[in-house]
């Protein structure tokens, strides 16, 4: 049997070759300590459990869900982004649960992108947003995410009849991975863009509720006409710590939304209910934990950085996102400086090319990592850098 070309041609997904090397060492004896992965070591909030427990034991609960989600659960999305950003939404029309913001990322292109369309995508950025679009038959053009721009793409760069044939553009603040962040007049010169050239405005903002020093994210959707030309995707993976459970959400444009409905419902039958009421104890339920889990983070990501000069490695301090976006020295590549990491430190991070070519000559730690292993990383990574 010989697969589609898709298939042939598609690289390894990031995070599962980065296991698979982990693995590798763990199955030597070794002991590795990851920083790859965003991936949050902190429980999910003990009231959330106890509402899944609960409506995993209903009946109701156990037959096909609907695609489009239970009323309940788009009710309280919209209630969430009405208390969070002062943003109303007809939970009917422009909001749409996902099976996590991935699937929903992933299968967007489909709504969009024929044979031969452009999607614009940030680089260094989440490869979903290419793969996606490869699957729809459809190619990406690079908007370079640098130092001197702050890691916001430069619009005005763009050559018209690139802009012209563009269908989507996909931004992501804050960012993963350069854990950059926008404010409303960058969204402002998103929207004037996207109604000059007809694109359609895809915001992946799963970062909003994890932050630092009281800096307090916006949504895309919060600028001015922005609902007109685009959708934001959200997650409860990050804000609640439920990246096992697949919950997410897509909210904003009525059509961009009915668009993504219909291709989800040929291909899914939506979360389980059960999860779905988890969800709603979540986005509904006591906020708290959310400070408690920034205060942690917040906490590690000082560590970090502490780390990092000490060892002469050059790192913005991040504002938000779960990560810490680290150059290397000159005489390493991405991969090199990681492979050296791991061979001699037993210590995993991320190089920055994996997220695409402006990636190169970086390398991204996630600040999801247990106390106690954090400390002892960051350690093996303070005595391997004073080797060098």
């Amino acid at each position: 049997m010989k697969p589609a070309k898709r298939i042939e041609n598609l690289p390894p997904y990031l995070f599962v070759e980065i296991s698979r090397k982990i693995a590798e060492k763990r199955a030597r004896g070794e002991d590795v300590i990851s920083f790859a992965i965003g991936d949050p070591d902190i429980p999910t909030p003990q009231h959330i459990i106890e509402r899944l427990c609960q409506a995993a034991r209903d009946p109701a609960n156990h037959r096909y869900p609907e695609t489009n989600g239970l009323p309940q659960l788009r009710q309280a999305i919209s209630s969430w982004y009405q208390r969070r950003f002062e943003l109303s939404f007809d939970p009917d029309k422009e909001v749409l649960p996902l099976i996590g913001s991935k699937e929903g990322i992933g299968h967007i292109a489909l709504c969009f992108i024929d044979p031969g369309d452009l999607a614009l995508v940030t680089d260094p950025g989440y490869p979903v947003y290419s793969i996606g679009t490869m699957f729809a038959g459809g190619e990406s053009y690079s908007l370079p995410l640098t130092e001197d721009n702050d890691f916001l793409p430069d619009l005005d760069i763009i050559p018209a009849e690139i802009a012209y044939k563009a269908k989507l553009l996909w931004i992501n603040y804050p960012n993963n991975p350069t854990a950059a962040i926008a404010d409303l007049d960058f969204f402002d010169s998103v929207i004037a863009f996207a109604k000059k050239y007809d694109v359609a405005v895809c915001h992946d903002g799963p970062y909003t509720e994890v932050s630092f020093d009281g800096y307090r994210p916006t949504s895309f959707l919060q600028a001015r006409g922005a609902q007109e030309v685009g959708v934001e995707f959200h997650s409860l993976s990050k804000s609640y710590n439920m990246t096992g459970w697949r919950v997410g959400m897509v909210v904003g444009n009525e059509s961009i939304v009915n668009a993504l409905m219909k291709v989800k419902s040929n291909l899914d039958s939506g979360v389980p209910q059960a999860i779905q009421h988890a969800a709603i104890e979540a986005l509904l339920g006591d906020q708290g934990c959310i400070g408690e889990h920034n205060a942690i983070y917040q906490r590690r990501r000082d560590l970090v950085m502490k780390t990092l000069e000490k060892i002469g490695l050059r790192a913005r301090t991040p504002k938000a996102s779960l990560y810490v976006w680290v150059r290397v020295p000159e005489r390493y590549t991405s991969t090199d400086f990681c492979s050296k990491l791991l061979d001699e430190a037993s210590v995993a991070v991320t190089p920055g090319n994996s997220y695409g070519k402006h990636g190169e000559g970086y390398i991204r730690l996630s600040l999801t990592t247990p106390d106690d292993r954090l400390e002892e990383g960051l350690s093996r990574m303070e005595k391997w850098g004073q080797e060098q």
